[in-house]
């Protein structure tokens, strides 16, 4: 994918600001500190257009970036961060719940687990939610320049096998810029069958609308 244009358009609190016209939209959730700006700024070869927070954890937002034009990268908030009470990561779950059971053109959702590590319970709670929503799913293993070539494949494995997953799994380094082609290979596929027709399909290839579920952590 050849980047031309890259814009931040905002950081939205509430429903009413997300931004309209129907642009299909690949989300990005994940832990805080987990690289989701990293990410972000390897794919669209930027050094800095993904915000960072100066709080992790305590920004409870959204934010949407269109690309090329012709589609957006959405930026949901990082859940599981320590420092801040239940009762606000509950809020900030049903944040990201408000957004991904949204009538909106969400091609696939783009879960980043930190590679160096197994998956959080809260994780693995995460990741069953959005296969409970019936959202196509890819596991994205950030920071794999953080362990040794020969342990990807066991870490990517560990990952999988926690995550209880068949969704496509792709290790990445957003300091060296690896494994972004063959996220950007899967997007790109994902873009082609929209432009034929929407798609909402499961590892096994069956299709069904999402049905409504419980977030993790909630109650």
């Amino acid at each position: 994918m050849k980047v031309k244009r890259a814009e931040f358009e905002i950081s939205a609190v509430r429903p009413d600001q997300w931004p309209g016209g129907g642009l299909p939209e690949f989300a990005f959730v994940g832990r805080s500190n987990v690289g989701k700006s990293s990410l972000l700024n390897a794919l669209l070869q930027r050094k800095s257009l993904a915000r960072v927070s100066a709080t992790p954890g305590k920004t409870q937002q959204i934010n949407f970036y269109r690309i090329n034009d012709a589609f957006r990268f959405v930026d949901l908030p990082g859940y599981g961060y320590a420092a801040v009470s239940k009762s606000t990561r509950n809020q900030f779950i049903r944040f990201i719940e408000r957004y991904l059971t949204a009538d909106r053109p969400l091609l696939r959702v783009m879960h980043l687990i930190d590679i160096r590590h197994e998956p959080t319970e809260q994780d693995v709670q995460m990741h069953q939610w959005l296969i409970d929503l019936e959202l196509p799913v890819c596991v994205v293993a950030t920071k794999r320049d953080k362990i040794s070539r020969g342990a990807i494949q066991r870490h990517t494995a560990r990952i999988r096998t926690a995550l209880r997953t068949s969704w496509p799994l792709i290790a990445v380094s957003s300091v060296q810029r690896e494994g972004t082609d063959d996220v950007w290979t899967l997007l790109e596929d994902d873009l082609a069958r929209w432009r034929e027709g929407p798609p909402t399909e499961h590892p096994d290839g069956e299709v069904g609308p999402p049905g409504p579920k419980d977030p993790p952590g909630a109650g």
